[in-house]
């Protein structure tokens, strides 16, 4: 597993290089989350309920790094091609890089 930083992660998704999955809860994804990314979380990955696409490689993200690090290794196991994005969500909203909706916060209040 390769880490990525959010700028990375952000290149390869607009390149369509990447498959970018949020594995947050739903009430952190309806808040803001990363333009272009796809949501399943965790606990549904990890149940095998959402079989992801093998043609590309699959960056997982959580809010900081440790669940999507957690997503990452587990789906390697698999024979998926992953990767992490260090620092989360976090780190992509404080870079400014795009998010949906409109009005994304960090965290839900």
């Amino acid at each position: 597993m390769q880490d990525l930083t959010p700028q990375e992660a952000a290149g390869l998704l607009a390149d369509d290089k990447i498959v970018l999955v949020d594995v947050r809860e739903d009430y952190e994804w309806e808040a803001g989350r990363p333009a272009g990314a796809v949501h399943v979380p965790l606990d549904e990955l990890l149940s095998g309920a959402d079989p992801l696409p093998r043609d590309r490689p699959i960056a997982f993200m959580c809010l900081a790094g440790t669940r999507s690090a957690h997503a990452a290794d587990s789906l390697r196991t698999k024979g998926y091609e992953t990767h992490n994005v260090v620092g989360g969500f976090h780190a992509w909203f404080e870079a400014g890089l795009p998010t949906e909706p409109d009005d994304a916060v960090l965290m839900p209040h």
